[in-house]
């Protein structure tokens, strides 16, 4: 009778351990996932940034030539 009660309380004791895991990963997910949101807005801001410069930058270097 021993063995039986063992295996299962290590089997649940494995699904709890899974469990917990599992919600570990899925917050950690949802964080890089917030993570990759504001990078691609920062760059997203960046780029066009760079962009009206060059259009700064062509506009008076026009006249140089």
């Amino acid at each position: 009778m021993f063995w039986p009660m063992l295996a299962i309380a290590l089997g649940f004791l494995g699904i709890a351990v899974l469990g917990v895991l599992g919600v570990k990963v899925f917050i950690e997910a949802q964080r890089l996932g917030r993570q990759v949101t504001v990078t691609t807005e920062r760059i997203n801001r960046a780029s066009e940034d760079l962009e009206r410069a060059g259009t700064r930058l062509a506009a008076t270097g026009d006249g140089l030539r």
